[in-house]
């Protein structure tokens, strides 16, 4: 084999090695919380105000990014839920696209926070 073959050999399993790096550094988990939402929703508009500038620099939401969805439009298509969603806010907590469980309504903060704290344990563990 020429030396010019040789280094082109080597291309492709460096390109692998790059694809296996980029992969790895990606987060160990496909965690996200749906939060149905309605235009008009008092209690939407509660949870925007109170906890959604926060959410996203906690530790949950770093676990379980937030996403948003108008319950008009109907669940999303990578979404498979247990049950339909009837009510907002409904928050329903999704690993690999399926619900591992939800919060229905929005009371508090207070109420919101211990409650996302118990289902995001539910999440599998993150790897190193």
């Amino acid at each position: 084999m020429t030396p010019r073959a040789r280094s082109l050999a080597v291309v492709p399993a460096l390109l692998l090695a790059l694809v296996f790096a980029i992969v790895g550094a990606a987060p160990a988990w496909a965690g996200e919380l749906v939060v149905f939402e309605r235009k008009g929703c008092v209690y939407c508009q509660r949870f925007e105000r109170d906890v959604a500038p926060l959410y996203g620099k906690t530790a949950e939401g770093r676990r379980a990014p937030l996403r948003r969805v108008d319950v008009s439009q109907g669940p999303p298509r990578d979404v498979a839920l247990a049950a339909p969603v009837r009510f907002t806010p409904t928050f329903v907590l999704v690993e690999d696209g399926h619900e591992v469980g939800r919060i229905t309504g929005y009371a508090s903060d207070e109420a919101f926070w211990g409650l996302i704290g118990a289902l995001t344990a539910r999440l599998a563990p993150a790897r190193p």
